[in-house]
């Protein structure tokens, strides 16, 4: 680890050299480069160096303790190396998780999928629940929420919400909420008081650029019809909603929210890009993910990973065995905690991964 991170720290000081060169400068694509180089590397390169500052006050308390000293300098040098090599194994804990190899989509966009399963109005209503919550996590991010398709019931629900969220590291955070989200509680609709079971499924899908995902026109149909509402009201009167079907992968998207038919389709192409995307990464991870379980689950939609009991006010992850009692506050996105612990718990298990090996 240590000969890594050596190597590390002296490319770190090659690309300062360069990115004062005014030679560099004058050329931005190489400058922008180096500094995105620069920025990846920099945290690992400040915690070796906050490690050898360590390393060297730990050797300075051993050798001060080897001299001749009163009472008060004994305890005080003890209580530095007591300190020191507290310190220093946490460091190198830290160390180990910055040198995993990084996700590349933790910086990306994402666009998330939810829809009401299980539960017919109450799903879809859940299902808005879980939109605003995760448009209220965006908000306190400072991210940029955009709808990109809606499938609204009448009684202020979703069959479907597919949505953008705009923010560096937003699929970093969000990356775990892929799956199925049960929710328990008594219905507005229930006149008796009992309480019901529905599900909502939610996907997760970073954001891909045209560059990593080309999508031949040759490849898609693209049929166009008109926009339709609740209860089959007519939103607009012209042909502008879009369906495109990407026939390779027999991927279908359908937008119909804007009354342009040019911004249905680019906002149809985002969504598809998405979802080309994620099928490569699974086929390139299949084998991998069966190798290498985490315990924060697979990511598939198909699994069960949260539970919402609203007459108990608690929300549990199923993955990572975290009850939290605070149902309330985290539907209206106070969320962090959650996502904290689900972070924390993968980079333990990528950890414990790596020191199998």
């Amino acid at each position: 680890m240590f000969s890594k991170l050596e190597f590390v720290e002296k490319k770190y000081e090659e690309i300062n050299k360069k990115i004062s060169d005014p030679d560099i400068i004058a050329d931005q694509d190489e400058w922008r480069k180096l500094m995105k180089e620069h920025s990846e590397i920099e945290d690992i390169v400040q915690k070796f160096r906050e490690y050898k500052k360590v390393s060297k006050d730990i050797k300075d308390a051993q050798e001060l303790l080897q001299e001749k000293l009163d009472k008060d300098m004994k305890e005080l040098a003890q209580m530095e190396l007591d300190q020191g090599q507290e310190k220093i194994l946490k460091i190198e804990e830290e160390l180990k998780f910055l040198l995993l190899p990084k996700d590349p989509n933790d910086d990306k966009n994402v666009i998330v999928e939810i829809r009401g399963g299980a539960g017919g109005d109450e799903a879809a209503l859940f299902a808005g629940v879980l939109f605003r919550m995760y448009c209220r996590y965006a908000e306190a991010n400072r991210w940029k929420t955009e709808i990109m398709s809606s499938n609204p019931t009448g009684l202020g629900g979703f069959k479907e919400v597919i949505f953008m969220i705009e923010g560096k590291g937003a699929y970093s955070k969000l990356k775990f909420e892929s799956g199925v989200h049960r929710v328990q509680r008594v219905p507005e609709t229930e006149a008796s008081g009992r309480i019901h079971t529905s599900t909502v499924t939610v996907a997760v899908l970073p954001e891909a650029e045209e560059v990593e995902v080309e999508i031949s026109q040759n490849d898609l149909r693209i049929d166009v019809f008109r926009a339709g509402g609740p209860g089959g009201q007519c939103v607009n009167t012209t042909d502008s909603a879009v369906r495109i079907t990407h026939l390779p992968t027999g991927i279908v998207v359908s937008c119909q929210d804007e009354k342009s038919q040019l911004k249905n389709k680019d906002k149809g192409m985002r969504i598809l890009r998405a979802r080309v995307y994620e099928k490569m990464l699974e086929e390139e991870n299949a084998k991998l993910a069966q190798a290498r379980k985490s315990q924060v689950g697979t990511g598939d939609r198909s699994e069960r990973i949260r539970t919402y009991n609203f007459p108990q006010g608690r929300v549990t992850d199923h993955r990572i065995g975290l009850t939290l009692y605070k149902l309330d506050t985290f539907v209206n996105g106070e969320i962090d905690e959650m996502i904290d612990a689900l972070i924390t718990n993968d980079r333990s298990e990528r950890l414990r991964q790596g020191s199998d090996e």
